[in-house]
């Protein structure tokens, strides 16, 4: 799918006699990026295929890939997830290794994918930021989804990157973390009591209402779409959140670490 849109990209730049340098100045990419496009390397953003379409006269018609190259753009394992997202009234999620994706500076996304081992090659790791940084607009949306974010400890002591890049991220949450749709607090490392012991996960409620658990190990993941199970999480999640430091509180506490830095 990937391949074939990609050689439509380039027979609409090729009808239009254009070559790739003069193509991508038009987008704002360079000729390289402009041939990873073209050869299924590298998965353009939505945006991205939005001005292609206008700069190329297509009508509309790369606008039709749109949606599948998007969901292309994730690993097959969180493509339901990321559909999830687009749709959903509210988003609670768990993290006890990485800060959540949704909020991750883009240093630090180049440093977790930096040290995956077998390496990832530079134009899945460019895939996987671009793809990242696009699931982030979900904070300035017109409808923005209530979320809700509770962290160990354990996450934000890790210098993944090193000392600069964890500063960023620190003060990435902070500066988030004062909008009003969003909450995020900290599982303390002295914690005596802690329901996510078994590992992270996501509550999605869609507008529709229903529920969806997801979760992750290693390169698979689950979607539990049982009711049952769905309450149980919700419920779960609520312990969570209560045995955590309150929102303000886990703001203080990040803008201690921001400052032991």
């Amino acid at each position: 799918m990937v391949a074939a849109f990609g050689q439509t990209l380039k027979t609409l730049r090729l009808r239009e006699g254009l070559d790739r340098a003069e193509f991508g100045n038009r987008i704002g990419y360079s000729a390289a990026t402009v041939a990873s496009f073209e050869q299924g390397r590298r998965i353009p953003s939505p945006r991205t295929i939005e001005r292609a379409d206008e700069v190329l006269a297509a009508g509309g018609l790369l606008c039709l890939w749109k949606e599948e190259v998007e969901r292309a753009q994730y690993p097959v394992f969180f493509q339901g997830m990321a559909a999830l997202e687009k749709d959903c009234l509210e988003l609670l999620m768990y993290d006890t290794h990485v800060v959540n994706g949704l909020l991750q500076t883009e240093e630090y996304m180049r440093a977790l994918l930096a040290m995956r081992r077998p390496a990832l090659k530079r134009e899945t790791i460019e895939q996987r930021v671009t793809a990242r940084l696009a699931r982030q607009d979900i904070f300035t949306r017109q409808s923005a989804p209530l979320l809700g974010f509770v962290m160990d400890e354990a996450v934000l002591r890790h210098r993944y990157g090193g000392t600069a890049v964890l500063r960023g991220q620190l003060e990435h949450l902070l500066l988030v973390g004062q909008d009003q749709n969003v909450e995020i607090q900290i599982m303390p490392l002295d914690c005596e009591d802690n329901a996510g012991v078994n590992g992270p996960f996501t509550v999605v409620t869609r507008r529709d209402g229903k529920k969806f658990v997801y979760a992750e190990t290693h390169a698979t993941s689950t979607l539990e779409t049982d009711p049952e199970q769905t309450s149980l999480a919700a419920a779960r999640y609520g312990i969570i959140r209560s045995q955590a430091l309150a929102s303000r509180e886990s703001m203080r506490f990040m803008e201690g670490l921001l400052a032991s830095l």
